[in-house]
């Protein structure tokens, strides 16, 4: 593979877009991180073609594109479990797969999770931004005027990486209609009733259809508030629980704003957001509140599942 191969999109799918870790750094200024909403899948792959975990890549959203291929491109998909082919001849998931000049990756039939990253060798060399090269469709930053792909997008690809790449680990296991995420609770739990947690920590919540990368609105058992809905506007990290005055939670999801003015009753912590970013609208959402000492040991463990561990 040269430095002049590139991929050209035939059919884009639902929401095909590009991505990397995200663009941090900026929020102080107002520019939203982006990034792929299932983090944990977009290194994955990107290791199993010998990318550093940031390098760029496709988030393929429920229905997949058809790609084509004009060089040699190595390229991986994981995450979302989709039926692939390439050319002619069936694809596998989670492995490194070599796709011929002129050949077609096509995506199927999805069996389970909302979110497949896929990865080439080299990573897409489109222009950074603000030092990424994520898309933020809703802020319109990002590659192709921060839209997502469309048929005809050329995506160039970069030179082979040079020196030893890290190892890949185990896919993520994917929610099957739902899934149960841990938080922590606040920072603005004692803004809530204390029937409000209760709730929060006895229901099930589902993801509407009005959901999107910037946040998934739920909907379920009203979560009240002791007084007021509305707080002087603070940073909103990622997973943060927002409550506008409805009672029903919005997740924060990879394209949020950076500040908001409602309470955050909880937040999710760093290991499960892969999860959730692998939900769709129609699944369930359970919260099990747990320390900050079980979430910071439960990223360690995930952590070393990306490096192969399965303990």
């Amino acid at each position: 593979m040269t430095a002049m191969a590139h991929v050209s999109v035939v059919r884009p799918g639902m929401l095909t877009t590009i991505q990397d870790l995200g663009r941090w750094g900026h929020q102080q200024s107002g520019v939203p991180v982006a990034g792929p909403m299932d983090a944990y899948s977009h290194r994955l792959a990107n290791r199993l073609v010998g990318n550093p975990d940031g390098a760029a890549a496709l988030e393929i959203t429920l229905l997949g594109p058809v790609l084509e291929a004009h060089g040699d491109i190595v390229c991986a998909v994981a995450g979302a479990e989709f039926e692939l082919t390439a050319g002619d001849r069936p694809a596998p998931m989670h492995r490194a797969v070599t796709i011929a000049p002129g050949e077609r990756l096509r995506f199927a039939g999805r069996a389970a999770g909302a979110r497949a990253t896929l990865a080439v060798r080299g990573g897409f060399d489109v222009p950074p931004l603000f030092g990424s090269r994520s898309t933020s469709v809703l802020s319109r930053m990002g590659p192709f005027g921060g839209r997502a792909l469309l048929a005809g997008d050329e995506l160039a690809v970069g030179p082979p990486p040079a020196g030893p790449a890290r190892p890949a680990g185990l896919p993520l296991g994917l929610p099957s209609g739902g899934a149960r995420l841990r938080v922590v609770a606040g920072p603005h739990d004692g803004m809530f009733t204390p029937e409000a947690l209760e709730v929060l920590a006895g229901a099930r919540f589902v993801v509407t259809p009005q959901s999107n990368r910037m946040g998934y609105r739920l909907e379920g058992p009203k979560l009240a508030h002791r007084t007021s809905a509305d707080i002087l506007s603070d940073a909103t990290p990622i997973g943060s629980l927002q409550v506008p005055a409805s009672g029903q939670p919005i997740l924060l999801m990879a394209d949020r704003q950076t500040t908001g003015g409602y309470p955050r009753i909880a937040t999710v912590i760093s290991a499960d957001l892969p999860l959730a970013g692998q939900l769709a609208p129609g699944d369930w959402i359970a919260f099990d509140f747990c320390t900050r000492d079980e979430a910071v040991r439960a990223l360690g463990e995930l952590e070393a599942r990306l490096e192969g561990s399965r303990s």
